[in-house]
């Protein structure tokens, strides 16, 4: 599905957005159709039509603020998690929440694992659950060195990323035992982990303005770097302000990717040839989540108060706002060193 006008693509604002902070933003692997987590408990979704205009579909709820969620593979159920310590799966079908997860703590990423009955949750509570919708207790859980803060998996790879930058990585045939842990290459707090779409590796991001690109095989190492990014001045001035990498999106189709930030840019890059490809207007408000649709004609950003400043830097006027970005092709494409 593309959005109309490709000559001149405008973003357009999502219909009926949530009144609070946006925490996080999944499209539909099979359809287009589009979540959002929000701090005012709720979860929403929209169907994206051709011309990119939206149309309110549906709306449940967390019993305290919702902060992650993602489809299953095949469209037909959407799990989220949130500060209740509880795990939800939204029925397309039927229209109706039920809970499929608990934690001692809130959830803040979950991913759905080797087809449409295994979910993990990470949770603030410093474990790593694994749930088989089918059972009522988790098939397994996992200790993790500290609160969970960020997770993702492609293929058997499943990340985590923990509040002490310590990296976890698991391979989903033996999911109960790490293969590998490592401290984050960046020197401060990590925000955001994102598995290549092409397999192999991974980004982190962190609050410093940093994103690392890291391979998962120890022999592919000398691939590893980092970069600075979100920042405002010269990236290598002492002076320059620094802001979050709040989210890294790998484009489905060539494998470049886009970072977002608390500065309220966005950027696309391609990690093999080292070379940034666009960089967007910034917005008025920090952009606190972001993903492309599942064929990468759309980039979707959440306009919205990400609390890097804490409640008191919160904005009066806090307007949250979802905009959908027409995707270029020349902008995204990878490009010859």
């Amino acid at each position: 599905m593309m959005i109309a006008n490709q000559n001149a693509p405008k973003d357009i604002e999502v219909t009926s957005p949530p009144s609070d902070g946006i925490s996080d933003l999944a499209f539909s692997k099979t359809s287009d159709l589009l979540a959002a987590t929000s701090w005012n408990n709720e979860v929403r979704i929209w169907e994206v039509m051709g011309d990119g205009s939206t149309v309110a579909k549906a709306m449940y709820s967390h019993e305290a603020p919702a902060l992650t969620c993602q489809w299953s593979a095949d469209g037909t159920k959407l799990a989220s998690g949130g500060a209740d310590n509880a795990g939800r799966l939204f029925d397309v079908t039927t229209g109706q929440p039920t809970q499929f997860a608990r934690h001692e703590g809130p959830i803040k990423g979950l991913r759905w694992i080797d087809g449409p009955n295994i979910v993990a949750t990470g949770s603030w509570d410093k474990t790593l659950k694994y749930w088989d919708l089918r059972q009522q207790n988790p098939v397994s859980s996992v200790a993790l060195s500290d609160r969970l803060y960020s997770m993702d998996t492609h293929g058997s790879l499943l990340v985590a990323a923990n509040a002490d930058r310590q990296i976890t990585m698991f391979d989903m045939s033996n999911p109960a035992v790490p293969f590998r842990t490592m401290e984050s290459p960046l020197k401060m707090q990590t925000r955001v982990v994102s598995c290549f779409s092409t397999g192999g590796g991974f980004a982190i991001g962190s609050i410093e303005g940093r994103v690392a690109i890291q391979y998962t095989d120890v022999k592919d190492s000398q691939g590893n770097f980092s970069f600075k990014c979100h920042r405002d001045g010269a990236p290598a001035a002492r002076d320059s302000s620094v802001f979050a990498v709040n989210s890294i999106s790998f484009h489905p189709i060539y494998g470049t990717f886009a970072t977002a930030g608390s500065d309220g840019g966005f950027t696309f890059w391609d990690k093999d040839s080292k070379q940034k490809l666009k960089v967007f207007n910034k917005q008025p408000a920090p952009i606190s989540t972001a993903t492309f649709n599942r064929n990468g004609s759309i980039y979707a950003y959440a306009v919205s108060y990400d609390w890097s400043k804490g409640y008191t830097g919160a904005p009066s006027d806090n307007k949250n706002t979802i905009m959908l970005c027409p995707v270029v092709d020349a902008d995204i494409k990878p490009r010859k060193k």
